[in-house]
């Protein structure tokens, strides 16, 4: 007998919720940024999360590397173009399990109306009912880009002949979502 699981739909709790990202600088030393300002929703069948689907969006605008000088450069068009393509967009296409407790989710990514195929692996952090008698579950994942593939091309050259920027992006998420 078939049994059709419930749909349950999780939205992201953003004050438990960080989306970071880091890229070498001068080969040497690494540089982290992140967005303030994003949403995510996540849809499950019952209680499982293999073959689950989850949404993404992050405002460019609010990108922070702690460094004002940096941040307007990044917000230029000579990075993402914070005003021509205000938002990066992640859609999944499968979430599947990889192992207790891990998932591969694939998906394509889009970042100055550039879109290529990601895939991030996550860690399951587990389900709880906090204080407040709200369910929700965690998520710890990573995964890498090509910044070059996405438009992201400026970059110099040092006096040694190194680059300013690497080319490779690590994407990295610490997420908490609320059960609807």
């Amino acid at each position: 007998m078939n049994q059709t699981l419930e749909k349950v739909s999780w939205n992201l709790d953003p004050t438990h919720s960080e989306i970071q990202f880091k890229v070498k600088h001068l080969v040497i030393s690494t540089v982290t940024g992140q967005f303030s300002s994003f949403t995510a929703t996540l849809e499950s069948a019952g209680d499982g999360f293999d073959g689950a689907n989850v949404s993404f969006a992050a405002e460019i605008d609010s990108i922070s590397t702690n460094n004002e000088q940096r941040d307007g450069h990044l917000k230029s068009p000579d990075f993402f173009d914070a005003t021509t393509y205000p938002h990066l967009r992640f859609q999944s296409t499968s979430f599947e399990a990889a192992g207790e407790g891990k998932y591969h989710v694939h998906g394509p990514l889009t970042i100055k109306d550039q879109t290529h195929p990601v895939t991030l692996t996550v860690d399951f952090g587990g389900v709880v009912v906090d204080p407040y008698g709200q369910t929700k579950v965690g998520f710890e994942g990573v995964g890498a880009i090509s910044r070059k593939d996405f438009g992201l091309t400026w970059n110099a050259t040092t006096e040694a002949g190194g680059m300013v920027v690497s080319d490779e992006v690590k994407l990295i998420f610490n997420v908490q979502f609320v059960k609807s």
